[in-house]
């Protein structure tokens, strides 16, 4: 195993999956809730996202092979998404817990989709899936070490909230999308490099 890239697939699924920008989110979605209720709801809502993530990882190439998409599109289309969120990370607008405030018991949607297995997360699983679709076990761990990651914050969201405060958790998440901006302008580099050698 390349501990190494298995670590740099964690850190950008990590980012991406932006649980410190989740803890505000979850915490208000879910702040009529009693304590033990909403612990499980968290963990339903955390291992439902899980399995979408890690279906999607593993089904990737045929995915593509489906609907005919190339690595140099996926690279270009991921690279576009990811900006796009990463710049939302920046300057945020309305918020998702907004809308949500009065669910009683949210079930995949918002906090299991698009909050944890978010479009960005799942457009960067299948190009780790696509591109080097023999190393499908290590970005499995590197997925999972990025979820119990994201789980860890947003079980202990109150916490991190008491700890940091709101304007913490945003001037974090700013951070974050900052560096997925660079990561996105590769992304999509790479993807416009690669569709040129095909031409």
């Amino acid at each position: 195993m390349n501990w190494i890239e298995i670590a740099t697939a964690t850190a950008t699924l990590f980012l991406i999956m932006d649980p410190l920008g989740n803890v505000p989110v979850f915490h208000a979605v879910l702040s009529s809730i009693d304590e033990h209720k909403r612990t499980r709801i968290v963990a339903r809502e955390l291992l439902i996202a899980l399995v979408i993530l890690v279906g999607f990882l593993w089904t990737g190439n045929a995915i593509l092979a489906f609907f005919g998409l190339t690595q140099s599109s996926l690279n270009i289309a991921g690279g576009i998404l990811l900006f796009i969120i990463s710049l939302r990370m920046i300057f945020p607008g309305r918020s998702l817990s907004d809308e949500a405030l009065d669910v009683d018991d949210p079930f995949i949607v918002p906090l299991a989709v698009p909050m944890i297995a978010g479009p960005s997360t799942i457009a960067v699983l299948l190009l780790l899936s696509s591109s080097e679709p023999g190393r499908l076990w290590q970005w499995s761990l590197a997925l999972l070490l990025a979820w119990v990651a994201s789980a860890v914050l947003l079980f202990a969201s109150p916490l991190v909230l008491k700890l940091i405060g709101e304007r913490g958790a945003r001037a974090l998440e700013r951070l974050m999308g900052m560096v997925l901006v660079i990561l996105a302008t590769q992304m999509l580099l790479n993807g416009i490099r690669d569709f040129v050698q095909t031409l």
